[in-house]
């Protein structure tokens, strides 16, 4: 997605809660609070992440092409996305709630059309090279399918145009040998996996699992559609008290906003991911993961990886401007948190779903080597003093669409097997 991920943060269940009851009624705000109380006791604890490790977990088959448990280890095939035909998504609220003022007007003149053609073109151009350089360090390179983003749907509850398939990692989570379709929460990405339905299918015939999540009608009351955001003020303020543009209608959520760790998943309540949807993975993925709910001082959370990237065992980024309301969890379990330098992208770059923050998110290939952004020299400086080594790809103005190579690329198969990194 959509990298408003840039702009991710806080959550508070008890104000979550506490609007479902005043929509839904009392009895489902029970319900409501025991399953986020106990999707949330683990991030409460000073050993969050203890769980029951002797359950059996099902080897993955021996010829599967899908296997992944985190985000390091050494990269083998990846899914790369596409930026042709790409669409301005049309300005509901959900639009509004996710992206800069200053671009409003950008969205109110050009949804439903196009993003500016030459733009486009570099971006695909620089996507294209992305994936030679892949090629050329070994990891095989699947596309989806191009899609003509502009037609028009209607569904019983809402019409839209469709967006792009340009950000896998939004729409797609690996998980072992299962590929979990995310619901997404934008009416413009409805039908955004459409475009991955053929490599799926092929994944699944070579014996991989494929779920897809239950989705959402989007009809309106998904959607706060009073949600009263002016400026960065406004969202602070409303991130502060765990409110969001989604509601708690029907389970939503982004693939994007969860990031592995073996055993542990971390995710945080955004404004595209909601409890429901938290809920839903918890149960599915319960007992052999634990998905544990982070949050971040975030004026306008979405998408956890330009927020928090995991890099390694033990080893995450954590943005300094949004800092993590739960890090003394990590530090405690011995891991090393990192503050990434300053993004250097000049202020006149058009980013009209992100911020700059994409630049510390980056593809590990493996533990000792990292995909970054070309123009960004001190970030660069940083991995080499961890001893990582740097590949420099310059995806400019694909980074516009609303992502970096974390966004722009889904890992269908890494060489590992499952670990636990927090007992």
């Amino acid at each position: 997605m959509l990298r408003v991920r840039c702009f991710r943060g806080g959550s508070r269940g008890a104000e979550a809660a506490h609007y479902i009851g005043s929509r839904l009624g009392r009895v489902f705000t029970g319900w409501v609070q025991r399953s986020f109380q106990s999707t949330q006791a683990a991030t409460a604890s000073q050993n969050p992440c203890a769980a029951d490790d002797n359950k059996a977990t099902s080897p993955v088959p021996k010829d599967c092409p899908v296997c992944s448990y985190n985000e390091w280890d050494p990269l083998e095939e990846v899914i790369v996305g596409r930026a042709e035909n790409a669409c301005v998504p049309p300005f509901s609220v959900e639009v509004k709630a996710n992206t800069y003022e200053k671009y409003w007007g950008f969205y109110q003149k050009f949804g439903g059309q196009s993003f500016p053609k030459d733009h486009l073109k570099k971006a695909i151009a620089e996507i294209e090279e992305m994936c030679n350089i892949l090629k050329r360090e070994g990891v095989i390179v699947k596309r989806p399918d191009p899609i003509d983003w502009s037609v028009k749907y209607k569904t019983p509850d809402f019409e839209s145009t469709g967006m792009y398939a340009a950000m896998p990692r939004d729409i797609l989570l690996v998980v072992g040998n299962e590929i979990i379709e995310a619901p997404m929460a934008w009416r413009a990405r409805f039908f955004e996996y459409r475009a991955y339905r053929r490599i799926i299918k092929d994944y699944f015939n070579c014996g991989a699992k494929w779920t897809t999540a239950p989705k959402p009608t989007m009809a309106d009351e998904l959607y706060d559609q009073d949600y009263p955001i002016h400026s960065v003020e406004d969202r602070h303020k409303l991130a502060a008290q765990g409110k969001f543009v989604t509601t708690e209608f029907e389970p939503c959520f982004d693939a994007a906003d969860f990031i592995r760790a073996g055993r542990d998943i971390f995710v945080q309540r955004s404004q595209v991911t909601n409890y429901m949807g938290i809920e839903w993975m918890r149960r599915h993925l319960a007992p052999d993961y634990r998905v544990h709910i982070v949050s971040f001082k975030d004026p306008n959370p979405m998408h956890i990886d330009a927020t928090f990237n995991i890099i390694g065992p033990g080893l995450v980024l954590s943005n300094p401007d949004r800092p993590c309301h739960q890090i003394e969890l990590f530090k405690k379990a011995g891991w090393t948190v990192i503050h990434p330098p300053v993004p250097l992208i000049p202020d006149d770059h058009p980013l009209w779903m992100s911020s700059k923050w994409l630049s510390m998110n980056v593809l590990m290939l493996d533990e000792k080597r990292v995909m970054v952004d070309a123009n960004e020299t001190s970030i660069q400086k940083m991995f080499e003093n961890l001893g990582i080594s740097t590949i420099k790809v310059n995806i400019r103005h694909a980074n516009s669409l609303g992502g970096g190579f974390h966004c722009w690329t889904c890992d269908i198969r890494r060489r590992g097997t499952l670990q636990s990194y927090f007992d």
